[in-house]
């Protein structure tokens, strides 16, 4: 039988077209929010991602915000990926990735909490966090009538 090949690295500049699609895709339905491929770029070393049979099939990025503070952003799968635990491995990288560049605390904004809950993140109001993440905020075509749901998982 032949086995599957599912590998998760670091994005390359190669892989931003197929980010932009995966995210984009859900913001077309109005699950997540919509991402210009100049900033995927711009944001590039923040993005893992997963390969099955060298086809990019989900993306997740770690954004680090403040000394102690990083955000876990466009965490997605192909939909044909979903529910097999790719989800969840991106999580513990970027998690990973948090630990090793010494950040205490990620967050998250969803509109899947149960599945964050499950990773060992608690919801919190979003006034706890700091102003400086409404900065992008205010370009959203959502603000002020958000439905994201703030989550921490303390390292």
């Amino acid at each position: 039988m032949h086995h599957e090949e599912i590998k998760l690295r670091k994005a390359t500049v190669h892989d931003v077209p197929a980010i932009a699609d995966i995210v984009n895709c859900y913001a077309q339905q109005g699950t997540m929010l919509p991402r210009p491929i100049s900033r995927i770029y711009d944001n590039v070393r923040d993005y893992h991602v997963i390969e099955h049979n060298s086809e990019i099939i989900g993306c997740g990025a770690l954004h680090v915000m403040w000394a102690d503070l990083a955000e876990i952003r466009a965490v997605a799968l192909r939909e044909e990926y979903t529910g097999k635990g790719y989800g969840r491995l991106l999580v513990e990288v970027l998690m990973e990735e948090a630990k090793d560049i010494e950040i205490q605390k990620v967050f998250v904004l969803t509109y899947r909490p149960e599945f964050f809950e499950k990773l060992k993140f608690t919801v919190i109001q979003k006034t706890e966090l700091p102003h400086k993440i409404w900065s992008e905020c205010v370009n959203c075509i959502n603000f002020p009538d958000c439905s994201e749901v703030a989550m921490l998982r303390i390292i």
